[in-house]
């Protein structure tokens, strides 16, 4: 899933292995998750499709979880690979 979603390269072979398509300071957290897990979602009721909620009709949050949602994905946008390597001060 990793190489799918253009985070790792592997090369076979004497000498092969994974590495990082790109720099750990230029791969986000939110990167890593979506290749790993789908798109960043705090419930399934936004998905297309889906309509397994018995509150769905009457729901007044649900026209607000994208705004959530993004918020989170911009948050874990904002953490590189790099930066989770460190130690914290």
């Amino acid at each position: 899933r990793l190489s799918a979603g253009g985070l790792i390269e592997s090369t076979r072979g004497t000498g092969g292995g994974f590495r990082l398509s790109r720099p750990a300071a230029a791969i986000s957290l939110a990167e890593i998750i979506e290749a790993v897990e789908g798109p960043i979602a705090l419930t399934a009721c936004v998905e297309e499709g889906r309509h397994d909620c018995a509150l769905e009709g009457d729901c007044r949050v649900k026209p607000h979880w994208n705004a959530v949602n993004g918020a989170v994905r911009g948050a874990l946008d904002g953490v590189s690979l790099a930066s989770l390597s460190r130690m914290p001060a």
